[in-house]
């Protein structure tokens, strides 16, 4: 976790991403959905028993750069979190988490929604 945030208090918007390349199929990921807007695949590394990613296409640097034309593909990830969660079982609940800057750890600069199962989640998040 620490070395996340340590991540996220470095990491600058712009230019391209881990997520590009896995999207472009440069780099390996274990994909499991994939649409014509977004792709979603496991996390390299998991923070609960299940944690996987769903990650648009076109490249959002960052929730706060959305714009109100991005708000059908931005609902369009979060029903695709939902078929993807039941799709691998999460049938107790799971946690949504969007990283919005440095403060709130985001490491990588391209928008996605972290999904997080097979355990009890604790509140507050952190």
């Amino acid at each position: 976790m620490a070395d996340e945030v340590s991540k996220a208090q470095v990491a600058q918007p712009g230019g391209d991403t881990i997520f590009g390349k896995i999207i472009r199929k440069e780099i390996p990921a274990k994909v499991f959905y994939e649409d014509d807007q977004c792709i979603a695949f496991h996390d390299i590394a998991p923070q609960a028993p299940t944690h996987f990613l769903v990650v648009p296409k076109k490249p959002i640097d960052q929730l706060s750069k959305a714009e109100d034309s991005d708000a059908a593909l931005l609902g369009h990830l979060i029903i695709v979190a939902k078929k993807c969660a039941a799709q691998v079982g999460l049938s107790k609940g799971y946690r949504l988490v969007v990283n919005e800057g440095p403060d709130g750890g985001q490491s990588v600069y391209h928008i996605h929604i972290h999904v997080l199962g097979g355990r009890q989640m604790e509140w507050p998040p952190g």
